[in-house]
């Protein structure tokens, strides 16, 4: 006779199972944030002109992807903030004589976003990674480096759209990613209401 009473409930227990699973919720930008700027990207590395063609990819993927107002810093509501923190290029493949005949690329960038009101950084996500393994443009289906920075481009653009609309836990660095428990740190260097200049495009 109990076992007539407990497969029902059971049965009922196994039917909402999927109702009651834990989703955590996205971590979106404030309603507040409705138009962004993309301020000119820091270049940390040692590779001349990234953060120009870089800023422009990042803007272009905005545009295209149209959840938010692209404006200039003076009419924004937030920020994002790009650094290239990392460029490496390494050999991975060589021929009898040890000539390399292809390469792996790997950029990495720290991103950041500010909210301009309050003067705070809301989020940050360290090493977003752009990997591309290319063989040399002497070979069939070959790449020059200045084409496999084109393809990592696309790919690092289109996280950094997804990670600011998506929010947290869309795309994930190498490191942990960061929303401060004791409330948004306070980014460096920023005057709300103007917008910056130019940084230089080789600071080290």
């Amino acid at each position: 006779m109990r076992n007539y009473l407990i497969l029902p409930f059971l049965a009922g227990l196994a039917a909402c199972g999927p109702d009651v699973a834990y989703r955590p919720t996205a971590q979106l930008l404030p309603s507040n944030i409705r138009k962004i700027a993309i301020r000119h990207a820091v270049n940390k590395t040692q590779q001349f002109g990234l953060e120009d063609k870089f800023t422009l990819r990042v803007r272009d993927e905005f545009l295209r992807d149209g959840s938010y107002s692209i404006t200039p810093e003076a009419d924004c509501d937030g920020i994002v903030w790009i650094t290239i923190a990392r460029y490496l290029l390494t050999p991975v493949q060589y021929d009898v004589n040890l000539i390399p005949t292809a390469y792996k690329l790997r950029i990495m960038i720290d991103l950041q976003f500010v909210d301009r009101a309050a003067n705070v950084a809301l989020w940050e996500e360290k090493n977003l990674e752009g990997v591309l393994v290319y063989p040399v443009a002497t070979l069939p289906g070959g790449k020059t480096e200045e084409q496999a920075r084109e393809d990592i481009w696309d790919i690092l653009s289109r996280d950094v759209v997804k990670r600011v609309v998506e929010g947290f836990g869309s795309v994930t660095g190498s490191s942990k990613n960061r929303v401060s428990s004791e409330g948004p740190s306070t980014p460096p260097a920023i005057t709300p209401g103007k917008a910056s200049a130019p940084v230089n495009p080789n600071p080290y």
